[in-house]
């Protein structure tokens, strides 16, 4: 580690940016109302913030709306200039790695190095990657019969409102702002009121690349308030939430009830994770772990129904179990810190529920199942074997360090067992024999499926899932059609062609 690196784990950094932004202005709520956001180390306030909800949500849609009018600065921008713009925000961020990835550790408590290396990283690829797409979104001459001129035009959708979640703060955000600016639209984008700094300190980045004024607008504040505001705003024309399929739901009725708006929905998972009594078993192992205790658990798509041949399941679980008693668990400025503490008390005491209903429900508890500490939000890793479809902790998303071993014969027993789940988000298999891969990976109902790894993401591969997982996709090509509408125009040709 540099230095530099060094020194930034030393101390919690300096809060710059605790307002709302909306015209690229910062400013209080209109109701003069803050909330904290807390430290998940200790529970401890960070700082307060200003709370929106639909007064400043209709004063950020007056102003994307005048960003959005025909004539502006943003809708006669070349497209190419739309791509420097990007370039730039992802120029700054990179200037800025070492104190956003501080910012996202204190305000989320992931440990820095996940914040530094995985997440920053994976921001500023997702920035240039659409950077370099503003330029070549086309569309097609369509030969029609007659004497007609046919072309389609991909026209931005408008005003969009971006909800964003609390596990990948800074990532979510570029996955959301990438596509949709461009593609040439304007956003309100509300940040998790758990994980707001973060969001807010790349607003002041978007005014210093030289968005043009109401492009982007921040409302920090709850999702019951701020975020309802947004879904059901008749002027916003497209909601992108990444989040629960709880609050998925919602989303969708209000859509409906309101505009009938657009929507890109990516949610919840329990996804299964298949290990072959032919794979490597330490790398399964360790794969294995890393799919479901990275970011402590706190993953949509956590490989969290490991499932494995019986003919290895014992050592599979013995090894498992080791691996997750080494798994270093503490203060996430520590580089050495594998597992920080869980985002707040209710994501901590709902985990620590579905703990004891498995240890209720028959499961063997091999590992772990406490607060870790006496302060914070910390979970001990936690191991269990002998699960059953039907428990709950094979059911529903625990969304933390609890890793379920569950034991299968056969792979048509395991296919129809993975897809016995209301999501499918994603998958992962583990074998050196092709065909297992390629019949899991065509069998099981999942947006994304991993051959031999687990949460491998690149900027040009789309992500979102199946069933109550989610509906359109992100990243990738597919994620520019989320944010586009496409025009036909026909013209009629007054000189027939001989």
């Amino acid at each position: 580690m540099s230095d530099a690196k060094k020194k930034c784990v030393d101390a919690p950094p300096e809060v710059k940016y605790t307002k709302i932004l909306i015209n690229n202005e910062w400013r209080d709520s209109v109701s003069g109302k803050t909330f904290p956001t807390v430290d998940p180390c200790t529970g401890a306030k960070i700082c307060d913030v200003a709370e929106g909800d639909k007064a400043d949500v209709d004063l950020a849609v007056a102003a994307a709306k005048k960003a959005f009018a025909l004539g502006s600065d943003w809708r006669r921008m070349d497209a190419s200039k739309r791509g420097r713009l990007l370039n730039k925000l992802a120029d700054l961020i990179e200037r800025d790695r070492e104190y956003l990835a501080k910012l996202e550790t204190l305000d989320n408590g992931k440990p820095y190095s996940d914040s530094y290396n995985a997440d920053l990283d994976l921001t500023i690829k997702c920035y240039r990657y659409y950077a370099g797409f503003s330029d070549k979104i086309q569309g097609k001459t369509i030969p029609v019969d007659g004497d007609f001129f046919t072309y389609t035009r991909h026209e931005p959708v408008g005003i969009v409102g971006q909800i964003i979640p609390w596990n990948f703060p800074l990532l979510m955000q570029a996955w959301k702002l990438g596509p949709a600016l461009t593609c040439g639209n304007v956003v309100i984008l509300k940040p998790a009121e758990q994980t707001p700094l973060t969001a807010l300190y790349v607003g002041s980045l978007l005014i210093e690349a030289g968005f043009p004024a109401g492009v982007v607008n921040i409302i920090p504040g709850y999702g019951p308030t701020a975020g309802a505001a947004i879904s059901e705003h008749m002027e916003i024309d497209k909601v992108a939430f990444t989040g629960s399929t709880e609050v998925g739901h919602i989303i969708m009725q209000a859509a409906g009830k309101s505009n009938i708006k657009n929507i890109t929905l990516e949610m919840g998972g329990k996804s299964p994770n298949i290990v072959f009594a032919d794979a490597d078993l330490d790398y399964a192992v360790e794969q294995a772990h890393f799919a479901l205790f990275f970011n402590q658990g706190q993953c949509c798509c956590a490989g969290s129904r490991c499932f494995v041949e019986e003919s290895i399941y014992d050592e599979f679980v013995k090894k498992s179990v080791a691996r997750a008693k080494k798994r270093k668990v503490g203060d996430p400025l520590d580089p050495s810190v594998e597992q920080g503490p869980q985002v707040d008390k209710e994501q901590f005491d709902k985990i620590l529920g579905l703990i004891e209903s498995g240890k209720q429900e028959g499961a063997k508890l091999e590992c772990g199942g406490n607060r870790h500490g006496d302060k914070g939000f910390f979970v001990e890793p936690t191991v269990f074997s002998a699960v059953k479809d039907n428990m709950r902790i094979a059911q529903e998303e625990i969304f933390g360090p609890v890793m379920q071993i569950l034991k299968f014969k056969d792979i048509n027993e395991v296919i129809e067992r993975a897809n016995t789940t209301s999501y499918g988000l994603a998958a992962a298999v583990y074998t050196r024999d092709i065909d297992k891969a390629l019949t899991i990976a065509n069998s099981v109902r999942a947006g994304t499926v991993w051959v031999n790894c687990y949460d491998i993401f690149c900027a040009q591969a789309p992500f979102g899932g199946f069933r109550m997982s989610g509906s359109g996709r992100e990243l990738g090509e597919y994620g520019l059609q989320q944010y586009s509408e496409v025009k036909c125009v026909t013209i009629k040709l007054t000189q027939k062609n001989s």
